[in-house]
Protein backbone atom coordinates (compact mmCIF):
# COMPACT_ATOMS: atom_id res chain seq x y z
CA UNK A 1 0.00 0.00 0.00
CA UNK A 2 1.35 3.41 -0.98
CA UNK A 3 1.32 6.24 1.56
CA UNK A 4 1.36 9.71 0.00
CA UNK A 5 1.34 13.11 1.69
CA UNK A 6 -2.09 14.66 2.07
CA UNK A 7 -3.29 18.24 1.68
CA UNK A 8 -0.20 19.83 0.16
CA UNK A 9 -0.24 23.54 -0.78
CA UNK A 10 -1.09 24.37 -4.41
CA UNK A 11 1.83 23.68 -6.72
CA UNK A 12 3.68 21.48 -4.22
CA UNK A 13 4.09 17.87 -5.41
CA UNK A 14 3.32 15.40 -2.59
CA UNK A 15 5.99 12.89 -1.63
CA UNK A 16 5.42 9.17 -1.26
CA UNK A 17 6.64 7.40 1.86
CA UNK A 18 9.44 5.03 0.85
CA UNK A 19 11.05 4.16 4.19
CA UNK A 20 14.21 6.19 3.61
CA UNK A 21 12.92 9.44 5.14
CA UNK A 22 9.98 10.35 7.32
CA UNK A 23 7.28 12.74 6.10
CA UNK A 24 4.68 15.05 7.59
CA UNK A 25 1.08 14.87 6.39
CA UNK A 26 0.99 11.06 6.30
CA UNK A 27 -1.24 10.02 9.24
CA UNK A 28 0.16 6.49 9.42
CA UNK A 29 3.70 7.93 9.73
CA UNK A 30 2.88 10.44 12.44
CA UNK A 31 4.81 8.67 15.25
CA UNK A 32 8.10 8.73 13.33
CA UNK A 33 7.58 12.23 11.97
CA UNK A 34 6.90 13.66 15.44
CA UNK A 35 9.87 11.77 16.88
CA UNK A 36 12.17 13.46 14.36
CA UNK A 37 10.42 16.82 14.66
CA UNK A 38 10.96 16.86 18.43
CA UNK A 39 14.74 16.95 17.93
CA UNK A 40 14.55 19.80 15.41
CA UNK A 41 12.39 21.73 17.87
CA UNK A 42 14.92 21.05 20.64
CA UNK A 43 17.77 22.34 18.45
CA UNK A 44 15.97 25.42 17.09
CA UNK A 45 16.39 27.72 20.15
CA UNK A 46 20.01 26.61 20.43
CA UNK A 47 20.81 27.95 16.95
CA UNK A 48 18.93 31.25 17.32
CA UNK A 49 20.69 33.97 15.34
CA UNK A 50 23.16 31.55 13.73
CA UNK A 51 23.83 30.54 10.14
CA UNK A 52 22.81 26.88 9.90
CA UNK A 53 23.30 24.08 7.39
CA UNK A 54 20.79 21.22 7.55
CA UNK A 55 22.48 18.31 5.83
CA UNK A 56 20.19 15.68 4.25
CA UNK A 57 17.22 17.96 4.82
CA UNK A 58 14.74 15.59 3.17
CA UNK A 59 11.17 16.88 2.91
CA UNK A 60 12.33 20.18 4.42
CA UNK A 61 10.13 20.38 7.52
CA UNK A 62 13.13 20.40 9.87
CA UNK A 63 14.96 23.15 8.02
CA UNK A 64 11.74 25.17 8.19
CA UNK A 65 11.60 24.74 11.99
CA UNK A 66 15.22 25.87 12.32
CA UNK A 67 14.58 28.89 10.07
CA UNK A 68 12.08 30.28 12.58
CA UNK A 69 14.96 30.98 14.99
CA UNK A 70 18.19 30.92 12.98
CA UNK A 71 19.59 33.88 11.05
CA UNK A 72 19.71 31.71 7.92
CA UNK A 73 19.24 28.05 7.00
CA UNK A 74 20.61 26.21 3.99
CA UNK A 75 19.07 22.79 3.40
CA UNK A 76 21.23 20.28 1.55
CA UNK A 77 19.35 17.40 -0.11
CA UNK A 78 20.60 15.06 -2.87
CA UNK A 79 17.25 13.51 -3.81
CA UNK A 80 15.80 15.51 -6.74
CA UNK A 81 12.15 14.82 -5.88
CA UNK A 82 12.57 15.77 -2.21
CA UNK A 83 14.60 18.83 -3.22
CA UNK A 84 11.89 20.03 -5.60
CA UNK A 85 9.18 19.49 -2.99
CA UNK A 86 11.09 21.30 -0.24
CA UNK A 87 12.01 24.25 -2.46
CA UNK A 88 8.35 24.85 -3.27
CA UNK A 89 6.87 24.17 0.15
CA UNK A 90 9.30 26.09 2.39
CA UNK A 91 10.18 29.42 0.76
CA UNK A 92 11.83 30.74 3.95
CA UNK A 93 14.65 28.22 3.46
CA UNK A 94 17.24 28.03 0.70
CA UNK A 95 17.71 24.47 -0.56
CA UNK A 96 20.56 23.13 -2.64
CA UNK A 97 21.11 19.75 -4.26
CA UNK A 98 24.33 18.24 -2.92
CA UNK A 99 25.53 15.38 -0.74
CA UNK A 100 26.87 15.46 2.80
CA UNK A 101 30.07 13.72 1.80
CA UNK A 102 31.24 16.58 -0.45
CA UNK A 103 29.35 19.71 0.61
CA UNK A 104 31.42 22.41 2.30
CA UNK A 105 30.29 25.90 3.25
CA UNK A 106 31.29 27.82 6.35
CA UNK A 107 28.55 28.17 8.94
CA UNK A 108 27.94 28.47 12.67
CA UNK A 109 26.01 25.22 13.07
CA UNK A 110 25.48 21.98 11.18
CA UNK A 111 22.44 19.78 11.73
CA UNK A 112 22.68 16.18 10.50
CA UNK A 113 19.80 14.12 11.86
CA UNK A 114 18.93 10.46 11.37
CA UNK A 115 21.30 10.11 8.41
CA UNK A 116 24.75 9.00 9.56
CA UNK A 117 23.44 5.43 9.69
CA UNK A 118 22.84 5.73 5.93
CA UNK A 119 26.38 6.71 4.89
CA UNK A 120 29.21 4.41 3.86
CA UNK A 121 32.02 6.48 5.40
CA UNK A 122 30.79 8.20 8.59
CA UNK A 123 34.33 9.24 9.54
CA UNK A 124 34.72 11.23 6.33
CA UNK A 125 31.33 12.89 6.85
CA UNK A 126 32.16 13.97 10.41
CA UNK A 127 35.49 15.37 9.21
CA UNK A 128 33.59 17.25 6.50
CA UNK A 129 31.14 18.64 9.04
CA UNK A 130 33.96 19.76 11.36
CA UNK A 131 35.68 21.55 8.47
CA UNK A 132 32.54 23.63 7.81
CA UNK A 133 32.20 25.03 11.30
CA UNK A 134 33.44 28.50 12.07
CA UNK A 135 35.36 28.98 15.34
CA UNK A 136 33.00 28.26 18.22
CA UNK A 137 30.61 26.39 15.92
CA UNK A 138 28.50 23.41 16.88
CA UNK A 139 27.16 20.32 15.12
CA UNK A 140 24.07 18.32 16.05
CA UNK A 141 24.12 14.72 14.83
CA UNK A 142 21.48 12.11 15.63
CA UNK A 143 21.01 8.43 14.91
CA UNK A 144 18.71 5.62 16.09
CA UNK A 145 19.86 3.62 19.08
CA UNK A 146 20.33 0.06 17.80
CA UNK A 147 19.70 -1.29 21.30
CA UNK A 148 16.05 -0.20 21.12
CA UNK A 149 15.57 -0.16 17.33
CA UNK A 150 16.58 -3.76 16.67
CA UNK A 151 14.53 -6.71 17.97
CA UNK A 152 15.80 -8.16 21.26
CA UNK A 153 18.96 -10.16 20.64
CA UNK A 154 19.37 -8.94 17.04
CA UNK A 155 22.54 -7.18 15.91
CA UNK A 156 20.59 -4.63 13.85
CA UNK A 157 17.13 -3.72 12.60
CA UNK A 158 15.69 -4.81 9.27
CA UNK A 159 15.74 -1.30 7.80
CA UNK A 160 17.28 -1.78 4.32
CA UNK A 161 18.40 1.85 4.11
CA UNK A 162 20.71 1.60 7.14
CA UNK A 163 24.34 0.70 6.45
CA UNK A 164 25.41 0.86 10.10
CA UNK A 165 23.43 1.15 13.33
CA UNK A 166 25.05 2.35 16.55
CA UNK A 167 24.88 1.57 20.22
CA UNK A 168 25.46 4.54 22.56
CA UNK A 169 29.06 3.45 23.18
CA UNK A 170 29.78 3.05 19.47
CA UNK A 171 28.26 6.41 18.59
CA UNK A 172 30.15 8.16 21.36
CA UNK A 173 33.44 6.63 20.19
CA UNK A 174 32.75 7.67 16.59
CA UNK A 175 32.05 11.27 17.57
CA UNK A 176 35.03 11.51 19.93
CA UNK A 177 37.35 10.47 17.11
CA UNK A 178 36.51 13.73 15.31
CA UNK A 179 35.46 16.36 17.88
CA UNK A 180 37.16 17.58 21.03
CA UNK A 181 33.91 18.22 22.90
CA UNK A 182 31.19 15.57 22.68
CA UNK A 183 27.94 15.38 24.60
CA UNK A 184 25.38 12.67 23.78
CA UNK A 185 21.78 12.85 24.92
CA UNK A 186 18.84 10.56 24.27
CA UNK A 187 15.33 10.85 22.85
CA UNK A 188 12.71 9.30 25.13
CA UNK A 189 8.95 8.92 25.24
CA UNK A 190 7.10 11.56 27.27
CA UNK A 191 3.51 12.43 28.16
CA UNK A 192 1.02 10.22 26.25
CA UNK A 193 3.70 7.86 24.95
CA UNK A 194 5.16 7.36 28.41
CA UNK A 195 1.66 6.56 29.69
CA UNK A 196 1.24 4.11 26.81
CA UNK A 197 4.52 2.41 27.75
CA UNK A 198 3.22 2.02 31.30
CA UNK A 199 -0.04 0.55 29.97
CA UNK A 200 1.88 -1.95 27.87
CA UNK A 201 3.81 -3.05 30.96
CA UNK A 202 0.47 -3.70 32.67
CA UNK A 203 -0.83 -5.87 29.81
CA UNK A 204 -2.52 -3.44 27.42
CA UNK A 205 -1.36 -5.49 24.40
CA UNK A 206 -3.45 -8.45 25.54
CA UNK A 207 -6.40 -6.25 26.50
CA UNK A 208 -6.83 -4.40 23.21
CA UNK A 209 -6.61 -7.62 21.25
CA UNK A 210 -9.16 -9.32 23.49
CA UNK A 211 -11.49 -6.32 23.20
CA UNK A 212 -10.96 -6.17 19.42
CA UNK A 213 -10.24 -2.46 19.53
CA UNK A 214 -6.65 -2.57 18.25
CA UNK A 215 -7.16 -0.83 14.92
CA UNK A 216 -9.64 1.89 15.97
CA UNK A 217 -7.59 2.67 19.08
CA UNK A 218 -4.25 2.94 17.30
CA UNK A 219 -5.64 4.77 14.28
CA UNK A 220 -6.72 7.52 16.65
CA UNK A 221 -3.77 7.27 19.06
CA UNK A 222 -1.05 7.49 16.40
CA UNK A 223 -2.66 10.50 14.73
CA UNK A 224 -2.85 12.31 18.09
CA UNK A 225 0.88 12.00 18.90
CA UNK A 226 2.69 15.34 19.02
CA UNK A 227 6.35 16.29 19.26
CA UNK A 228 5.73 17.04 22.96
CA UNK A 229 5.28 13.31 23.47
CA UNK A 230 9.06 12.98 23.06
CA UNK A 231 11.81 14.52 25.16
CA UNK A 232 15.54 15.05 24.60
CA UNK A 233 17.33 14.56 27.89
CA UNK A 234 20.34 13.13 29.64
CA UNK A 235 19.32 9.74 30.98
CA UNK A 236 20.38 6.12 30.65
CA UNK A 237 21.28 6.14 26.95
CA UNK A 238 20.90 2.38 26.58
CA UNK A 239 17.13 2.88 26.91
CA UNK A 240 16.90 5.86 24.55
CA UNK A 241 15.11 5.73 21.21
CA UNK A 242 17.60 7.94 19.37
CA UNK A 243 21.00 9.39 20.22
CA UNK A 244 21.65 13.12 19.81
CA UNK A 245 25.27 14.29 19.81
CA UNK A 246 26.28 17.90 20.42
CA UNK A 247 29.73 18.34 18.92
CA UNK A 248 32.22 21.19 19.18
Amino acid sequence: MAYVQRDQPPGVPPLELDGERTLPDVPEENYWYRRHLAVYEWIAPRVAGLSVVDLASGEGYGADVLARRAASVLGIEPNPVAYEHASRRYPSVTFRRDIAETFVESCDAVVFLQTIEHVADPDAVLDQIRSQLRPGGVAYVSTPNVLTLAPPGAARSDNPWHLREYSPAEFLALCRAHFASVSVLGVFHARALRAHDAALALGWDRAHRALRVTRPFYDRFVRAISSRDFAVRSETLERSLDLVAVLR
